[in-house]
């Protein structure tokens, strides 16, 4: 019996389990969603600022430079003084544009434009001339040699000079002096209180507090909802009554109350220094306010800053590759306006397709017109920056170039049938960091003297890092393809296996033969030699392949290298973890980065058709968490130093990502940070580096860049490609162009590696492309050493030949004499032609360059 209540009442129990558990999760969802309301509720309130001063210009001056702003507008002209030029910081008649609607008129007369987003990925643009200056609500303040300028941003509703609170007594005498129709407009918009006679919705204690006149007066207070229209004709009534700004501040003063409005406002600061020759614009993140609810999405300084009319000659300077030019009002107006983004893509941010990948590796765009012209150098904040232009004739009748910054990075929440909109997540917070940018004016126009003038400035911040070169032959980058894994079947299981392209004394054979050859000045780059091959598993420690053969093959190939005078580094991938789990030392809870969302950073190849993901194949990869990154990049140089070879890094100094770990996140500009130290111990312990692309914090630092974009991509709205980034570090760091052998256009390879100042580059294995098929590396069908041998030997040869000479010298002038023919200036004298078109052309000087073809004139 006993047994059998025992039993009931344990069926009981468990029947309430399920009931109970679900009470406690309602219940938890309800006490997150109060504290969240209330953690909402409770945000400090965000105070507008004022401005208070007079019409008289501000001024800010030194020896080089002279800052003029108007403090109605907070525009501003800069006087060179040496040359008397005057920039402007926003077009001179831009209200009177005849293109541009009246939006776009407001933009073109700010000096800042923000946007802010919602929840639902909403964005609305802000520019100061409508929603700051025009209300007033900014301050401007001058400390020695800086200006700084707050901006409140937000819809506020005007001050109009009406009583917001009133006694019946007052407000009965201003009546007076009205006629009937004013008198009876006005009473409809006014809430009488009586402290004796209060209706049952009122609350006496909070009127009190915030209108304490009423304990002892009958009060007409001003309704919330009252339109800005009715407003201004009460303002008139008032007015032609007598009443006056006094009146309304004695009024003002009674009313406590805290007047609330659903439309955000945001702060933001903007801060000018002049530093000789040098404007420095900054942007203090910790002085940005908004609310949680609508954050600040983008932030555009200056976006007109030295814009050209239709009737002025000049052009625009953008990062393109090595650099390219967009004239003023080359008609182009069916094209797409040009934009980049600094450093590519931040693979820490979520993205459903890729249509084509943008990016700059340096930070700097200009301006040019006439013999004037200035750059602006992308200083701290740089990884959050676009590069945008666009040209007259489209939105507006103005050239314009500017960086625009993304401030509050997102993360939109797969919702799918729960909501009929997006669902995005902010980042929480902002790092302490000033968004810095620095416009260099320079008295000249040519586009090779602002190469010059930014190459002073990297030689200045860098030093010894960027010093020349004494090398007298011109560098020739080898890639030596270890393995690549193929699937096997083992027992009748599919396996991923490493298969040799290249082993290490095969490695050191092709040197061998190269050396002999008469190829020199070479830095030989082992890919896929350890953990895997190729598609290398995670590098927390580095395991030699032994298909490829032993480590003491391997220390007899970097022994080889040293013996031929080629410099050997071993390459790997330290921020991504490629098929790797538990048994290579991969957690990818713990190991990997994390998303907005605190989502891991999963990472997917995207469709060449399609553009979306290949979230079904099987090559998913993993973005590191900052610190693991960062500590395999220091090991790894350690392991290729105790080989005695210099370290090659795949991925760092070319991909820059952030990391929003919940305990420990990192902002893409820390990143930046973190590897550039990382980059200079490694320098300092003397082992030498080689990176990919050469990102501008990177390059300093590298003994060779491989696979920098000379040329970029030659969208149909620049008119010129040039050389700009080359001009500013030739002779002071090696880099190439892509390999000529498998980079898609043998000639053109040459033929822009000659115009740009580069070494050569070429990718070898030892094996036959058979050993590719059925694989995922057919990209290295060309690659055959025996078969490319021969004729990467008559290219090498001739190149040195003809140019080995001016590797240790500064490049010195570039011009594009036609569409298809350049020529480069070297400091001894020497110029370089290069004629891209199939027929032979002409130099100013009647010397012939065949087609498809350099000529080297000393």
């Amino acid at each position: 019996m006993k047994d059998m209540k025992k039993e009931k009442i344990r069926q009981i129990l468990k029947s309430l389990a399920a009931p109970v558990i679900i009470c406690l999760l309602i219940l938890a969802a309800v006490l997150f969603i109060i504290n969240h309301k209330n953690s909402n509720d409770n945000e400090e309130a965000i105070v507008p600022y004022s401005y208070e001063g007079g019409e008289d210009t501000v001024v800010l001056e030194n020896d080089k430079l002279k800052l003029e702003m108007d403090p109605l507008t907070t525009q501003f002209t800069l006087t060179v003084k040496e040359t008397g030029k005057v920039w402007r910081s926003n077009p001179e008649n831009a209200a009177n544009d005849t293109v541009a609607l009246p939006e776009e008129k407001a933009n073109l007369q700010s000096p800042l434009i923000m946007s802010y987003a919602v929840v639902t990925g909403l964005e609305t643009t802000y520019d100061t001339h409508t929603y700051s200056t025009a209300n007033q609500i900014y301050n401007i303040t001058q400390d020695g040699d800086s200006l700084r300028v707050d901006y409140s941003l937000g819809d506020v509703i005007k001050e109009y000079v009406i009583p917001p609170v009133i006694t019946k007594d007052s407000l009965d005498g201003w009546l007076s002096k009205m006629d009937k129709d004013a008198v009876n407009f006005i009473q409809q918009y006014y809430k009488k209180y009586d402290i004796n006679k209060l209706g049952k919705k009122d609350n006496k204690d909070e009127l009190l507090a915030n209108y304490p006149i009423l304990e002892n007066n009958i009060i007409y207070v001003l309704r919330d909802k009252t339109k800005e229209n009715v407003r201004k004709k009460m303002e008139q009534s008032f007015a032609d009554a007598g009443y006056t700004y006094d009146d309304y501040l004695a009024d003002k003063a009674q009313d406590m109350s805290v007047k609330n409005s659903d439309k955000p406002i945001f702060n933001v600061s903007v801060v000018y220094k002049l530093e000789g020759n040098d404007l420095v614009v900054e942007i203090p993140m910790k002085d940005l306010k908004y609310k949680k609810d609508s954050p600040i999405y983008t932030l555009t300084p200056l976006p007109y800053f030295g814009a050209g009319g239709q009737d002025e000659d000049g052009y625009m300077f953008v990062p393109e590759g090595g650099g390219a030019l967009i004239n003023f009002n080359n008609g182009k107006v069916s094209q797409s306006s040009y934009y980049t983004n600094v450093y590519g893509w931040d693979m820490c941010l979520s993205r459903d397709a890729v249509v084509h990948n943008t990016r700059a590796y340096y930070g700097v765009f200009g301006v040019s017109e006439g013999d004037n012209s200035f750059i602006c150098t992308l200083e701290e904040g740089s990884p959050y920056a676009s590069i945008q232009a666009d040209i007259s004739g489209k939105n507006n009748s103005y050239n314009y170039v500017n960086a625009v910054y993304s401030i509050c990075q997102r993360e939109q929440y797969d919702v799918g049938d729960i909501a009929n909109s997006d669902v995005y997540e902010y980042v929480p917070s902002l790092p302490d960091e000033t968004l810095t940018r620095r416009y260099t004016f320079i008295n000249s126009g040519s586009y090779v003297d602002m190469a010059k003038e930014y190459g002073t400035y990297l030689q200045d911040k860098y030093g010894d890092s960027l010093s020349m070169n004494d090398d007298t032959s011109a560098p020739v980058a080898i890639e030596m393809i270890g393995a690549i894994d193929k699937v096997k079947q083992i027992l009748g299981i599919p396996v991923k296996r490493p298969v040799k392209l290249t082993s290490y004394k095969e490695a050191a054979d092709i040197i061998k033969d190269l050396d002999e050859s008469g190829v020199e000045n070479m830095s030989v780059k082992l890919t896929g030699w350890c953990n895997g091959g190729v598609d290398q598993k995670l590098l927390k420690s580095a395991k030699t392949i032994g298909a490829l053969g032993s480590k003491k093959d391997l220390k007899n190939l970097v022994k080889t290298g040293e013996d031929t005078g080629a410099k050997v580094y071993l390459d790997g991938i330290t921020q991504y973890a490629n098929d790797s789990n538990l048994l290579d030392g991969f957690f990818s809870y713990r190991d990997a980065a994390k998303l907005i969302s605190k989502e891991q950073a999963k990472l997917y190849d995207y469709s060449h058709i399609t553009y979306a993901q290949r979230e079904n194949s099987d090559h998913l990869y993993y973005l590191l968490h900052t610190n693991l990154a960062m500590n395999i990049a220091d090991k790894f140089a350690d392991t290729a130093a105790s080989y005695g070879a210099g370290v090659s890094y795949q991925d760092m100094g070319k991909d820059l990502s952030s990391d929003f770990y919940r305990k420990n996140t990192h902002s893409r500009q820390s990143v930046k940070s973190l590897q550039e130290e990382e980059f200079k111990k490694v320098q300092s312990e003397g082992t030498p580096i080689m990176i990919n692309m050469g990102n501008d914090y990177a390059v300093p630092y590298a003994s060779m860049v491989t696979g920098m974009d000379l040329r970029g991509s030659e969208y149909t709205i620049l008119d010129q490609c040039v050389p700009f980034y080359q001009i500013a570090v030739h002779g002071r760091v090696n880099y190439t162009g892509d390999p000529v052998n498998i980079g898609g256009n043998q000639e053109n390879e040459v033929l822009y590696s000659a115009e740009y100042g580069a070494g050569l580059y070429f990718a070898f294995m030892n094996e036959t492309s058979f050993a590719t098929q059925k694989t995922l590396y057919t990209d290295y069908y060309g690659a055959t050493y025996s078969a490319w041998k021969d004729k990467m030997v008559d290219i090498c040869t001739r190149y040195n030949n003809e140019l080995g000479h001016t590797f240790n010298q500064e490049m010195v002038d570039h011009e594009n004499i036609t569409e298809d023919l350049s020529r480069t200036e070297y400091a001894d004298g020497t110029n370089v032609y290069v004629n891209y078109g199939y027929s032979d052309a002409q130099t100013p000087d009647g010397k012939t360059v065949p087609a498809r073809d350099y000529l080297v004139v000393r």
